[in-house]
């Protein structure tokens, strides 16, 4: 078997089949177990218990799925056409602000299907060889997998950067037990920049390559089930789901590519809708409307906890007092707590 232009084919089956870049990497990940395990010593990964769960499975490969001897990463730009510009929605109080990755149908099972299909086109090649296909669904170190695959670097902000396309993908991974040949890892080009650590609304990044999930408004928004500390519900602003202000400000990001990927254009106005009109959802629009999203993680009760701290920051007016006041009596707990905050924040106006 020549493995050498069998790699190089499966970079062009990657992009035909919708991915913009594949690489290939080795297993070994060392320094990063070292960084993972700091990170959580600290309690950085705050109730993101599964980040701890499986031991040294994340950072080691073989042991995750054993036999792996080398891992095929992928990327895939997300940002449609068309999406409504970030700072101006950011700007506007009186709308919602959604990480644009959150827009559209869910990466996962489009992004799984597509890895499915290009172990295919190698079995075709290769017969019957051991792989496994991953994208957000294992305890996986995608970022350092895709820095050593040359697909980027980890920067500041701790998101992976590629210098042709900026930050805004995706990322998934094939692990195989092919000796194919591995590739260049990315060497880092942040230099002295420093515009994602003074930018972020809650000082989530600690220090370069430092993130304190546990002030982070991603974190804040899906991950956190119960309340958000009060002393960082004013700095989220209107972000409702998710956080982009560090990819925003990333000057590599002037070379962001566009998604071709029709599946990920934005639904139902979510990148740029006024609040008002999504914390009136029921729970069954709420259901229905983002059914295939990834909004549906952070749940009902997340939505509408997250709408109310947005429209205790928003400015005042009979809208919106009106909106928080007809969900005084919700049935859940912490929408009730969050709708008192955010009410009192109108009255001490």
């Amino acid at each position: 078997m020549d493995y050498r232009k069998l790699a190089d084919d499966i970079r062009l089956w990657a992009r035909e089949l919708g991915f913009a870049e594949a690489g290939i990497s080795g297993t070994s990940l060392g320094e990063d177990e070292t960084h993972l395990l700091r990170w959580l010593d600290e309690g950085h990964h705050g109730e993101m218990e599964y980040m701890a769960r499986h031991g040294s499975k994340r950072s080691r490969p073989a042991e995750l799925e054993p036999g792996t001897q080398r891992v095929i990463s992928v990327r895939m730009d997300y940002v449609p056409p068309g999406t409504q510009h970030a700072w101006p929605v950011i700007a506007d109080g009186e709308l919602g602000y959604v990480a644009r990755y959150a827009l559209g149908r869910d990466y996962h099972k489009l992004m799984r299907n597509r890895l499915q299909k290009l172990a295919q086109r190698i079995g075709e090649v290769v017969g019957d060889f051991g792989y496994r296909a991953y994208v957000d669904s294992a305890p996986v170190l995608e970022k350092a997998l895709a820095r050593n695959a040359g697909l980027g670097w980890i920067g500041k902000h701790t998101v992976l950067i590629n210098r042709h396309a900026g930050s805004y993908f995706f990322l998934g991974e094939l692990y195989t037990d092919l000796p194919l040949p591995v590739d260049t890892p990315a060497t880092a080009h942040c230099g002295t920049c420093r515009r994602c650590i003074d930018i972020c609304p809650t000082q989530a990044i600690v220090g370069p390559y430092r993130l304190d999930a546990r002030r982070c408004i991603s974190y804040l928004t899906i991950e956190l089930r119960g309340s958000i500390p009060e002393d960082l519900r004013k700095p989220i602003g209107n972000r409702i789901f998710g956080c982009d202000d560090c990819q925003l400000i990333c000057p590599w990001n002037k070379f962001a590519q566009e998604t071709t990927e029709p599946d990920f254009a934005p639904r139902h106005s979510l990148d740029g809708a006024k609040l008002t009109s999504l914390f009136a959802w029921s729970e069954e629009e709420f259901l229905s409307r983002t059914e295939g999203m990834a909004i549906r993680r952070t749940g009902y009760e997340g939505w509408l906890r997250n709408i109310a701290v947005a429209l205790g920051n928003a400015p005042t007016s009979d809208d919106v007092v009106g909106a928080l006041e007809a969900r005084q009596l919700d049935a859940s707990d912490i929408v009730r707590e969050h709708v008192a905050w955010a009410l009192a924040e109108h009255a001490a106006r």
